[in-house]
């Protein structure tokens, strides 16, 4: 049988692969079921394409792209189709695995933000702050476990106890429907208790610090100030500096080595200067603010 007549250029050929490439990232790191298997799909289809010189469309609609005027240089379209292959390949696999970790923290803290609300209103008592921010954690819990049951960022697939986790914390939550409304929130508080260990624990098991989590929870605050102290705004850098202090002080009960004291030098310094009138002053030093939590975000969180 004679293998079909190549119909594709060097240039088409390379283009196929970086396509490839991209698809099988995509698969690997951003995209779970059909939308995975078609990512996969496509990576195949287009790395055989490229090895092979030779596409089917093409045949279908009597294309050659051999045929073409421009004729780039074959060396220079090889070193450079290398190069870009090389950093796809390191580049999109470690910001691809950095950021989907880094947007399941932030879903994460979302919802565990209202855990800790629903923890904290039911040890002191509180029926009506407990009843309003337990409706809270029901949906975003509710969200989260929804989002995270069809999809696994890369470095969570490899837990083979995630969704009995999460399954386990979904039951912990909906039993405590009828002792939030009526019943007794102490013992509903340490009915919760058991949620944070088993958060934990999922946390620790697939290499989060709680530092990290710490720390992409501060961020969302601190970019409160940063954005208040570029608007010359005093006295909204005080009201957003209240939230921020709160939440860096989460982060220096995980680590409070030299670069968390930065961080906290810096945004005292940026409430400093609220307080004493200099606004514009402000945004220099938020600017030095933000440079320092990203220092420490990029290596540890």
């Amino acid at each position: 049988m004679n293998c079909p007549t190549p119909n594709e250029s060097l240039l088409d050929r390379v283009l196929r692969v970086i396509l490839a490439e991209t698809s099988l990232i995509l698969g690997l790191f951003w995209l779970s079921g059909l939308w995975q298997i078609l990512a996969y799909a496509i990576a195949a289809a287009a790395f055989f394409a490229a090895i092979s010189g030779f596409c089917w469309l093409y045949r279908v609609f009597g294309w050659d792209t051999r045929k073409a005027s421009w004729k780039p240089n074959t060396k220079l379209l090889l070193s450079v189709g290398a190069v870009a292959f090389l950093a796809i390949a390191i580049a999109g696999s470690y910001y691809s695995n950095f950021f989907t970790r880094k947007f399941f923290l932030e879903d994460f803290n979302r919802m565990n933000n209202h855990y800790k609300q629903t923890l904290f209103t039911t040890g002191q008592g509180q029926r009506e702050a407990s009843v309003e921010n337990y409706g809270g954690l029901i949906a975003e819990y509710s969200a989260f476990k929804k989002k995270y049951s069809s999809y696994r960022p890369y470095s969570l697939r490899g837990d083979k106890m995630f969704a009995t986790d999460l399954n386990e914390v979904d039951a912990l939550i909906n039993s405590q429907k009828e002792a939030i409304a009526s019943g007794d929130l102490q013992l509903s508080h340490l009915e919760f208790e058991k949620v944070r260990n088993i958060f934990q624990e999922l946390l620790k098991r697939n290499g989060f610090s709680m530092l990290a989590v710490y720390l992409v929870d501060f961020h969302d605050s601190m970019e409160k100030v940063i954005a208040a102290a570029d608007a010359k705004d005093a006295a909204a850098v005080i009201e957003a500096y209240k939230e921020a202090d709160a939440k860096l002080k989460e982060v220096e009960s995980a680590a409070n080595d030299a670069e968390i004291k930065a961080i906290r030098a810096n945004l005292e310094a940026v409430l400093n200067l609220a307080q004493s009138g200099k606004a514009d002053e402000m945004s220099g030093k938020a600017a030095e603010l933000k440079s320092s939590f990203v220092k420490v975000y990029l290596k540890r969180g």
